[in-house]
């Protein structure tokens, strides 16, 4: 005769486990608690708050260098507004923003893909190569790329020669400030994030490797249409944190800027960048309402990237 299936069996939870798997998942959140509560601490004191400080700053005039809270008014953002340097910062900047970013992405998730390709031990020294210039800190490597970029004693100075560039001075002018400042960000940031990519390129099963090489995939489509989307939301972080992060450059014109003047060349204005401006606003002008104005715009724009690409890619 047929076997008849088993009866279902109706398995009650008895309240004395469930207050166990409430308790446990209690524990857990505390954990996870711990964990973030030093990051929240930090980003109370040296985010938040600098934040509303900023804005009440925003706000105040500063007659004999101490604040007059909120008796400035709208005086501030229209005094940044309409001055005759925030129009080209916004350029400069722009200019900066619409090459490093896209350089940055792609040159870094194209890196991750190719050591991944090959892994090994050249793949390993490749990427110890590349996250070296990253343990070099920003005004240093800013002098290493001043003595780079002198066509006399550069180890390029045979391209440079061939483009045209005899000296320092001729190759920076203003025109080429935003594609110099991107291969000097580039070179000096890149490896942290192919570090980063490539950590998530190794999450990968090998399962799904596998059975693209049984399908015939070559190494380009893996990387393309399995390993590229597999890590699509490191490549969206890298993206806000980029973009937040030139938005904000300072160190490079700042320090090559000074370098010139100091040479008696100007090349480089001390306003080039927006970040520069609000510098110059609060140490030269003594208008620390203006500079607090600036840096509101910055965190502004930052913010609306990250919520745009966020909604844009879910």
């Amino acid at each position: 005769s047929p076997v008849s299936s088993p009866p279902d069996v109706l398995v009650k939870r008895s309240p004395k486990r469930s207050q166990t798997i409430r308790q446990a998942q209690r524990i857990r959140a505390l954990v996870a608690d711990l964990f973030l509560l030093p990051y929240l601490v930090f980003l109370l004191l040296f985010g938040l708050l600098p934040g509303i400080f900023a804005l009440i700053l925003s706000f105040s005039s500063f007659g004999n260098g101490t604040p007059d809270y909120f008796a400035a008014g709208l005086h501030n953002f229209v005094h940044v507004f309409t001055d005759f340097r925030f129009g080209p910062a916004l350029i400069n900047i722009s200019q900066f923003l619409i090459i490093s970013v896209p350089f940055g992405i792609v040159g870094v998730v194209a890196l991750a893909l190719l050591l991944h390709m090959r892994m090994g031990w050249f793949s390993n020294l490749m990427r110890t190569i590349y996250f070296l210039p990253g343990a070099v800190a920003g005004p240093t490597s800013v002098l290493i790329a001043l003595f780079v970029f002198d066509p006399q004693v550069s180890p390029f100075r045979g391209l440079l020669s061939a483009l045209g560039y005899q000296q320092v001075v001729d190759v920076i002018q203003p025109a080429h400030l935003p594609v110099l400042f991107t291969l000097l960000g580039f070179f000096a940031g890149a490896g942290g994030w192919i570090a980063i990519l490539y950590g998530g390129l190794n999450g990968i099963s090998n399962e799904i490797l596998d059975a693209a090489r049984v399908d015939g995939a070559s190494a380009w489509q893996t990387a393309l249409y399995i390993k590229l989307p597999a890590i699509q939301r490191y490549v969206v972080y890298l993206f806000i944190i980029t973009f937040a992060g030139n938005i904000q450059l300072f160190t490079e014109p700042q320090l090559i800027g000074a370098s010139f003047s100091y040479l008696g060349i100007a090349t480089i204005s001390p306003t080039w960048s927006p970040n520069q401006l609000g510098y110059f606003f609060a140490f030269n002008d003594g208008n620390f309402g203006a500079a607090a104005v600036m840096s509101l715009l910055m965190v502004a724009v930052g913010l609306a990237g990250a919520i745009l690409v966020i909604r844009l890619t879910g």
